[in-house]
């Protein structure tokens, strides 16, 4: 697969699913551990929704 994710996407996928998982680690809501997915996507630098969409963060032509 090819990367569609970018640099500031990724920092911030990573961000955001780590926070999710510690929340819902702490006792945080069960839907917390919704941050499994941006942050796999973040580590992966591949989105299914952006090649669905046809969209793409990295800033170099596909």
């Amino acid at each position: 697969m090819t990367a569609n994710v970018g640099s500031t996407d990724r920092i911030i996928r990573i961000v955001v699913g780590v926070a999710l998982i510690a929340w819902a680690l702490m006792g945080g809501p069960t839907w917390a551990w919704i941050g499994v997915l941006p942050l796999v996507t973040g580590l992966m630098r591949v989105c299914p929704a952006y090649s669905i969409l046809g969209m793409n963060t990295c800033g170099t032509k596909q």
